[in-house]
This record gives C-alpha cells, structure tokens and sequence, in this order.
C-alpha cells in the first residue's frame, strides 16, 4: 500500500509548491491559509484526475480544430473550479486563471523531473515480443 501512497503524497506536494509559487507571482491567486493551499492542492488533483478527462472528451472537436490549445482552456477551468469549492482560494478571473495554470503546469514538471529523478517518458515500457495491434 505504501508503493501507491508515496507517488501520490510527492505529487500532492509539489502541486502544492507550485500553487504557492504561482501566487506569490501573480497577483489575482491568492491563499487565505496554509489549510487553503494544501485543500486547493488535493482537489485539483482529483478534478485534473475525475472532472478534466471528461471535459477532454466533450469538446474533442472544438480541441482538435483549435490544434490543442483549447486544452489551456481546460486547464484554466480546473483552476477556477478549485477556486469555487475551496473557500480561502481565490482567483481574480479567467486570464489570471489561464496564466496561472501554464505556470503551474511548467513547474510542476519541472520540479517533479527534479525529485523523481528521472524522464517521465521513461517510464513507458515497450513489450519485447508480442502481437502489435
């Protein structure tokens, strides 16, 4: 049990890191407490897990025509759902939203790359024999 504990206890934190970062840079995030933080860090893993493969799936046109960038959207969106459940989070607006989750995006790879050690594309294994399909 700890094997799955420990993968998801780092990610949770460094989404809460990069949540921090992002709203000392922009103004219009802002955490009324630590308490706040780490809520806003929990949901919006679950809804990046639950609610944005869903919403993916239901714009797929409008994704496929825009060549990925509605995906920013998306991003954007989760953000400010996050920000509607949890009460001492707030966002100024969708722009804020927007740059904000590039931000987070960006530095949660990168900070995530640095703890993990390692290419998250190495972590595919490709079978050695077997039928393709």
């Amino acid at each position: 049990m700890l094997n799955n504990l420990t993968p998801f206890l780092i990610h949770w934190a460094i989404t809460a890191l990069s949540l921090w970062v992002a709203s000392h840079l922009f103004r219009g995030l802002k955490f009324d407490s630590t308490g706040a933080l780490v809520v806003s860090a929990l949901l919006l893993g679950l809804a990046n897990a639950i609610v944005k493969p869903l919403l993916i799936v239901l714009t797929l046109p409008l994704t496929l025509v825009t060549f990925g960038l509605f995906l920013l959207v998306i991003n954007a969106l989760m953000i400010l759902l996050v920000a509607a459940l949890v009460k001492g989070f707030r966002v100024s607006g969708f722009w804020t939203a927007l740059f904000a989750s590039i931000f987070i995006s960006l530095l949660s790879i990168f900070i995530g790359s640095l703890v993990t050690g390692s290419d998250p594309a190495e972590k595919v294994q490709m079978p050695q024999s077997g039928n393709w399909l």
